[in-house]
């Protein structure tokens, strides 16, 4: 391990959560440095055992989706309908800055260990809760007892009626968006609120629910709704409302070409030899192109379907927007990934090896962000975290077995 240098280093997190929303909230927490405390039931996360997993799984309990979503954590195992381990969180809880569950509503009132419980022992606790229809604290939903997972979140919020081919009932994006960009505004919420905690003494509930934060990202569906009467439907690989926006075939693969505005459509015109297109009355603006866009499609992809995704890039990139349509070994060989360092080698326990996670996003200058961690082993650091927590071992009851 190395030292937590991001800008969160000073903050503390139990984190409750499981699957894909929640620890992928509290992984954006640890990778800025935040002390993130992984508290596991006793069979662990239930993305422990997903695949892929290492070749010799000998000495490490996980595998790739796990550790996408978990490095940078340390991991306990508490099985909260036991008193003794339920009294071991509330002592956690005592140090936190923040708590952050992922159950449906209810259900961590119900052990014990709800919001208003914890904010009695720590007035400064911040609470996030991510949901798939939010809770009853910060509004009431028809849905808020219905289980959810990443494609109901799309399909309910948006994406999906507007992801595919034209013609489409829709599909789903390939990312997991339901999931991740709920926990990406669960992280910004709990940053906000522990600012706010600090400021004023007082912290607070809040939470995201998965529908609420699809449709917030597909804000482009209210506004053509809300405007123009306008019902979007799947859209193919274009924009609704600017052209060229689009994903072209080349001889070996695909590329995307935005060009809709007059300085990059005329430099378009002009590298794939159809300047005639600049002032044509068809093509000549991003409306009249709207309104022709088959033409304009055509024209394009006339030229890219004879030409590689590498001369592509070659002829257009650095004068009109441009980039490669990257499989897996593409990113894995991409000269920006490196320079970037936007992949970090992990050797993960036991004799699984090293493999690559993607690295932090977000650069900073003075608070560097990184992988300082490899992903905990189920119940690696309960003996630190107890003793952080001013708790021995031997006062704790011992665990019934689960019946």
């Amino acid at each position: 391990m190395s030292e937590r240098t991001g800008p969160l280093a000073d903050v503390r997190v139990v984190d409750l959560t499981q699957a894909l929303a929640g620890p992928f909230c509290t992984m954006l927490l640890a990778d800025l440095g935040a002390d993130v405390i992984k508290v596991e039931p006793p069979r662990g996360d239930m993305t422990r055992g997903m695949p892929p997993l290492p070749a010799n799984r000998e000495g490490c309990d996980y595998g790739g989706y796990f550790s996408s979503i978990n490095r940078n954590k340390r991991s306990i195992v508490l099985d909260l309908q036991q008193d003794g381990d339920r009294d071991v969180l509330l002592r956690l809880v005592d140090r936190a800055d923040a708590v952050v569950e992922n159950s449906k509503a209810g259900v961590m009132d119900r052990l014990g260990v709800g919001y208003e419980t914890l904010r009695a022992r720590n007035p400064r606790l911040v609470y996030g809760a991510i949901r798939g229809f939010g809770d009853p604290r910060t509004g009431a939903s028809p849905y808020t007892d219905w289980p959810a997972f990443d494609i109901i979140a799309q399909s309910m919020g948006g994406v999906v009626g507007i992801t595919g081919p034209t013609g489409s009932a829709g599909y789903p994006a390939g990312a997991s968006v339901g999931d991740m960009f709920p926990g990406t505004l669960a992280a910004l919420g709990i940053v906000s609120a522990i600012h706010n905690a600090r400021r004023t003494g007082e912290g607070q509930f809040l939470d995201v629910a998965m529908y609420d934060a699809v449709l917030a990202l597909c804000e482009n569906i209210v506004y053509s709704y809300s405007f123009a009467g306008r019902v979007l439907e799947p859209k193919g690989s274009g924009h609704p409302a600017l052209c060229p926006f689009d994903v072209f075939e080349a001889s070996d693969g695909a590329v995307a070409i935005a060009a809709p505005t007059p300085n990059h459509w005329s430099l378009l015109c002009a590298l794939i030899g159809r300047v005639e297109l600049i002032d044509d009355p068809r093509t000549y603006d991003n409306i009249a192109r709207l309104a022709n866009r088959a033409l304009v499609l055509d024209a394009i992809s006339e030229w890219t379907r004879t030409h590689t995704k590498a001369q592509i890039v070659e002829e257009l990139g650095g004068r009109v927007p441009v980039g490669p349509v990257n499989k897996a070994t593409d990113i894995f060989n991409d000269e920006h990934v490196r320079a970037r360092g936007m992949l970090t080698d992990v050797e993960l326990p036991g004799e699984a090896g090293t493999v690559q996670l993607p690295s932090p996003p977000i650069k900073f200058t003075e608070t560097p962000t990184r992988i300082y961690r490899r992903p905990p082993l189920l119940d690696e650091h309960r003996n630190e975290i107890l003793a952080e927590a001013g708790i021995a071992e031997d006062s704790l009851p011992a665990r019934k077995a689960a019946s």
